[in-house]
């Protein structure tokens, strides 16, 4: 078992320490050919280049945090209080939701995006931040996610909080919420990360340069008949920071949150 998992370690770090030592070569170097993982002319004009050569790159990075931000926000209000509804809540078609929720899962990205685009056309959302946020507001993944979560918590709380005065929006916000911060770290970190890292959706939603995200604005540095490799490791190292940021501060919830909701 160990040497498998030494051997998956190894196939998955290796291109991403190529990619490290790619940024701190110049292009001569890097179209030589060649898996040297130390650079012989080592500097750090590509990173310089980044930012001076396209003065747009810290309004993309910008609009990545805005939005990254902002989705998962709202996806930590939003899902959270539809898990808690479908979990503790008895009322009147909920399985009907939770099967309706269960079959949006089946259904893929790709077959939503035409008329998700028309209807953002039609909002008047193109080439604006709620293009990206609007619809990424909530997701039924996480919301059954969180379903499986809360079906754990205990009722006896939920009654000794009725009988103190608190109503439901105060159970939940006083009570549920602070107990679920292994589900919504876990929540959170998928969700930046899908969001992050999204090219598709403002491919297709953004048309003006100022409004690229990151991974759509890196896609500026590939001409038509070359490829500025050294900008793109360059960039690609930027944009890998934050995410890595964002897992080390939350991995000790992360793990916890995918053990207690069974989704190992």
């Amino acid at each position: 078992m160990y040497v498998i998992l030494i051997t998956y370690v190894v196939i998955t770090i290796i291109p991403f320490l190529w990619a490290i030592s790619t940024s701190f070569k110049p292009l001569a170097e890097i179209v030589q050919g060649g898996m040297s993982f130390i650079p012989k002319n080592f500097t750090l004009d590509n990173y310089k280049t980044v930012f001076v050569q396209e003065p747009l790159f810290p309004r993309w990075f910008f609009n990545s945090v805005f939005i990254a931000v902002m989705v998962v926000l709202c996806n930590l209000l939003f899902n959270s209080m539809a898990g808690y509804a479908l979990a503790r809540i008895a009322f009147t078609g909920s399985k009907f939701w939770f099967f309706l929720i269960m079959a949006v899962l089946m259904v893929p990205f790709q077959v939503t995006l035409i008329p998700s685009y028309l209807l953002l056309k039609w909002l008047g959302f193109l080439n604006e931040y709620q293009g990206l946020i609007v619809p990424s507001m909530v997701s039924a993944t996480y919301i059954f996610m969180m379903r499986q979560f809360l079906l754990s918590f205990p009722r006896e709380m939920e009654e000794a909080a009725f009988i103190d005065g608190l109503g439901r929006m105060g159970i939940f916000f006083r009570m549920v919420l602070p107990h679920a911060k292994p589900a919504l770290a876990a929540q959170a970190i998928f969700i930046f990360l899908g969001s992050w890292n999204d090219f598709i959706r403002p491919l297709i939603i953004m048309s003006e340069k100022a409004m690229f995200t990151l991974p759509l604005g890196l896609a500026t540095f590939r001409g038509q008949y070359i490829s500025f490799t050294n900008l793109i490791m360059a960039a690609s190292v930027i944009i890998t920071i934050p995410a890595l940021i964002i897992y080390i501060c939350f991995n000790r919830f992360f793990v916890k949150g995918i053990s207690f909701t069974g989704l190992k």
